[in-house]
């Protein structure tokens, strides 16, 4: 992707998160800027500079929620979720899409959509690290499963992550349906409820157990500054930052400040909703 693309990208993401914080507000539904959208607002008050997406996550309550009016929501933005009936659509997370625009990432199978911001569920995951841990890992390896299926290999990616793609692509979807993993996947995560769990976090995220905390770290809904706009994020972020990061205040070799995703073909004035009917349903 060109600096070029990358900037038109980050100025189309802005226009969508300050969109979805003022539908939050306006609909009291709660919402944390995770991941590297939280790193960037810390560190660099705004995007990481080579950063092509914005993740999400709302506690379960909030999300379902969200996910129930977006429904109804009709103009630029469209929610897509593991509920949805087309057949490409196969992440156990929700996405939120701009349809005024054009996207196909390089995964299996190509999904062609808009320019998205991910909305993942934040969940509980127990009350103790040790109990954390133990109930994570029943996730993690259908997380992982799920990921093999869903990715194609890559030059780029890492020689034995690309052996375990073609391992998990040889079981027949009559063995593994992908989508009803997606759908088992998203409600096993949803086992127990974030306001009486100790332990939460995205439990779909690409950290793994990293991103299980105390639930004090999420704390209240705080508004930090991105770009040219707030956002919402963890209240003690820094702990959060840590959790996941580490060193979250070191800056990355430079071989490693690229774009995280393989990005096909982008358009920002063309919808992909023209050829909407091309899309399969389950």
């Amino acid at each position: 992707m060109s600096q070029t693309e990358l900037t038109a990208l980050q100025r189309r993401l802005l226009e969508m998160i300050k969109w979805l914080h003022e539908y939050s507000t306006s609909n009291e539904l709660e919402y944390y800027a995770i991941g590297g959208t939280l790193l960037g607002a810390i560190r660099h008050h705004g995007f990481i500079p080579w950063d092509d997406d914005i993740d999400v996550g709302m506690p379960r309550e909030h999300y379902t929620r969200f996910q129930e009016l977006m429904l109804n929501q009709s103009g630029q933005y469209r929610l897509e979720t593991p509920m949805s009936p087309a057949k490409d659509y196969r992440y156990p997370a929700s996405k939120l899409y701009d349809t005024t625009t054009t996207l196909v990432e390089n995964m299996h199978p190509i999904c062609k959509r808009g320019v998205y911001i991910d909305v993942f569920p934040l969940d509980g995951i127990g009350d103790t690290q040790e109990e954390a841990e133990k109930n994570y890992s029943r996730l993690d390896f259908l997380n992982k499963l799920l990921a093999t299926r869903n990715s194609k290999v890559r030059k780029t990616r890492a020689w034995y992550k690309n052996a375990a793609i073609c391992l998990s692509r040889m079981i027949p979807e009559a063995l593994v349906n992908t989508k009803e993993l997606s759908r088992r996947l998203d409600s096993l995560c949803a086992e127990h409820p974030f306001d009486s769990s100790e332990y939460v976090g995205n439990l779909l995220g690409n950290y793994g157990d990293r991103e299980l905390c105390p639930k004090w770290v999420f704390g209240k809904p705080t508004p930090y500054r991105f770009e040219d706009t707030v956002i919402n994020g963890a209240e003690f972020a820094e702990e959060y930052l840590s959790h996941v990061y580490g060193d979250w205040r070191a800056l990355p070799p430079i071989e490693k400040r690229g774009v995280q995703h393989d990005f096909l073909y982008i358009s920002f004035d063309q919808s992909y909703l023209e050829n909407e009917s091309t899309n399969n349903k389950a």
